[in-house]
């Protein structure tokens, strides 16, 4: 069973002007996103900055989540890491918490092979029991994981359930949707090709938009899978200059810039990523 269908946002990792987790924007955006019709909540992926947090801080921020969304929604809990020992040790302190389910990402820097990739996560997926989400990002993490690979984990690991492919490459979503029919459910990773993930059979977005706009990117996966593909496409290209605004500085630095545009929380990043500013932010604002 998948762990959730339709839209889930990445969420940010909301920080006080002193750089600490600011736990009260953290219950509004929790709020917020669910009032906006999102259907699960990802936290401490990519958007969420979990590079610079300490375990104890992204265990902090998972278990505030779990306890203030209570049920409503599926809570997702990044954990991956480029330790394979590290990586299992906050998957199953995270499975303690009470999460419904795993993003985990490749092992960055180290750039391991496909065999690499394969234990890595054989060996996650065997020290807990819940549902885990690849997530594959090599523009980020120097390191794809080949359509192949994830079938064969998926085949040999009951709890490996999904994909969130943010390749970007879509003749590779094509190959995994090919072998891993039936056996694997594929997410969007970007944005911009969430409906031509959706027509190659994906099941959802794990989305940086929806941090700004949940109702709209929760509508646009549920029409396409409800069968109004039109209306679908029209809230895809509709929003595709905000969703490419998003991105014209590395993530979460935008869209950081934009919530706070939106008083939802401070526009604080962690070193070494710093604020938008200048001509990118005074358009962004105008944009929302």
């Amino acid at each position: 069973m998948a762990v959730f269908k339709g839209a889930g946002v990445a969420l940010v990792t909301p920080f006080k002007k002193d750089e600490s987790v600011d736990y009260e924007a953290l219950r509004k955006l929790l709020e917020w996103q669910i009032a906006g019709g999102t259907d699960a909540v990802i936290l401490c992926g990519t958007t969420g900055e979990p590079a610079t947090m300490t375990m104890e801080e992204k265990l902090s921020v998972t278990a505030f989540a779990v306890e203030t969304v209570n049920h409503r929604i599926p809570v997702i809990a990044g954990t991956g890491g480029n330790c394979t020992r590290d990586a299992i040790a906050m998957s199953k302190r995270a499975q303690e918490l009470g999460v419904d389910g795993l993003l985990v990402v490749t092992p960055y820097y180290n750039k391991a092979t496909q065999k690499g990739l394969y234990e890595h996560y054989k060996a996650i997926a065997g020290a807990v029991t819940l549902p885990i989400i690849l997530y594959n990002v090599p523009s980020r993490t120097g390191v794809n994981i080949q359509p192949q690979t994830a079938v064969r984990l998926a085949k040999e690991c009951e709890n490996i359930v999904g994909v969130k492919e943010a390749s970007g490459d879509i003749s590779q979503v094509a190959k995994l949707a090919e072998l891993g029919h039936g056996i694997l459910d594929i997410y969007s990773g970007n944005d911009d090709q969430t409906i031509p993930i959706l027509s190659l059979g994906g099941i959802g977005v794990i989305s940086v938009l929806s941090n700004v706009l949940p109702r709209e990117t929760h509508d646009m996966v549920t029409e396409y899978l409800s069968g109004d593909r039109d209306k679908a496409l029209k809230l895809q290209l509709k929003n595709l200059p905000l969703m490419n605004a998003l991105f014209w500085e590395v993530n979460p630095i935008p869209v950081k810039a934009a919530l706070h545009t939106m008083g939802l929380c401070e526009n604080v990043l962690r070193l070494p990523l710093t604020c938008l500013e200048g001509e990118k932010e005074e358009k962004l604002r105008a944009m929302l």
